[in-house]
């Protein structure tokens, strides 16, 4: 028999390590019947045959080496651990994969955090039109304005178009006061908070009033063409079919273009259908465009939303059985009651 201590050193964050409710330690047992594991605070004690304490002491070791790198531990990396898989190839350091994207203010780098947002910028980098779809908080807005602001400081392009709908998140917010930017700045926030962690104030603010970035309403692009920039059209999900093929037929010869949407958040009137379904639908056999899908598993807010998306989305999925169920049985009835007559 042999007994391992581990010990978590101070600064390490005991609940990102262990999961929510434990679940990260609990993939560990399951995946070590055989070893006994303990765990008060920052000690963990392993018993079992050597060779078992060895292989789990090991696996426990990345868990901690990669929570240290990215600063959070989603169960989808513990299970890449777990499976034999390296999660370590893409997310160590800017010298080893080139994690980094951007340095933003005062040097902070700015990576990409999981394996669908390093997926995005390869696949920004292989495509001039990519849609980034997945939940809120997945990072796909940031990761976009951090591929474009590195796009700009390379010269690569010369401007930077930042668009979304002015589509009220399920309220009506009433006469706002103030001339045209006051009214639709609201609207453009997410984009502007993006920016200023990217560039320092005084330089966004000359680069705005000399239009090398551009915030502005989607309804504005109408008209024009964009090329020598860096593109994205944010919160696509509100965009009509109309709207967004208003948008992509904008695109000029040496521009490239990044498209986000959530189509869990959909805002737009109940007499109105998001356009963001048809041009997937559409355009994924196109080459040179390309589709992403981010999940809740990308999530690297708060620890609380993933289990929030995770609860809407079963909701959904419950109120989407229970409707083809009543669209069943309605059809059934339907069905007999032509038979009777």
């Amino acid at each position: 028999m042999s007994e391992i201590v581990l010990t978590i050193e101070n600064g390490v964050p005991l609940l990102d390590f262990y999961g929510q409710n434990d679940n990260n330690l609990n993939l560990i047992r399951k995946a070590f019947p055989e070893v006994k594991i303990t765990s008060r605070g920052n000690i963990i004690k392993l018993s079992g045959e050597k060779k078992d304490t060895q292989a789990c002491k090991s696996k426990l070791e990345k868990m901690l080496r990669l929570l240290k790198e990215q600063d959070n531990l989603p169960e989808q990396d513990v299970q890449e651990i777990l499976g034999g898989e390296n999660p370590f190839e893409y997310r160590l350091s800017a010298k080893e994969n080139g994690n980094v994207i951007v340095h933003g203010r005062s040097g902070k780098p700015i990576k990409a955090k999981t394996r669908n947002q390093k997926r995005l910028v390869e696949s920004s980098e292989a495509n001039d039109i990519v849609f980034a779809i997945g939940p809120a908080g997945t990072g796909k807005t940031y990761t976009a304005v951090a591929l474009a602001v590195r796009a700009l400081k390379n010269r690569l392009v010369r401007r930077i178009v930042l668009t979304r709908p002015a589509v009220e998140a399920g309220e009506r917010l009433g006469f706002l006061p103030g001339d045209l930017k006051d009214k639709v700045d609201p609207y453009l926030r997410p984009l502007y908070d993006a920016l200023d962690d990217m560039i320092p104030g005084e330089k966004l603010a000359n680069f705005m009033q000399n239009r090398i970035i551009e915030i502005a309403p989607l309804a504005f692009m109408r008209g024009r063409t964009l090329d020598n920039a860096f593109i994205i059209l944010d919160e696509a999900q509100n965009a009509t079919s109309v709207q967004l093929k208003m948008f992509l037929t904008r695109i000029g010869p040496s521009a490239k273009c990044i498209i986000t949407g959530d189509l869990t958040q959909i805002d737009l009137p109940r007499n109105q259908t998001s356009g963001l379904y048809r041009s997937l639908q559409t355009l994924s056999e196109i080459d040179g465009i390309g589709t992403i899908h981010l999940t809740e598993e990308d999530v690297v807010r708060h620890r609380l939303v993933k289990q929030i998306i995770r609860a809407y989305s079963k909701m959904d999925e419950e109120d989407k059985q229970a409707k083809e169920a009543a669209k069943r049985q309605r059809e059934l009835r339907k069905a007999a009651e032509e038979r009777r007559e």
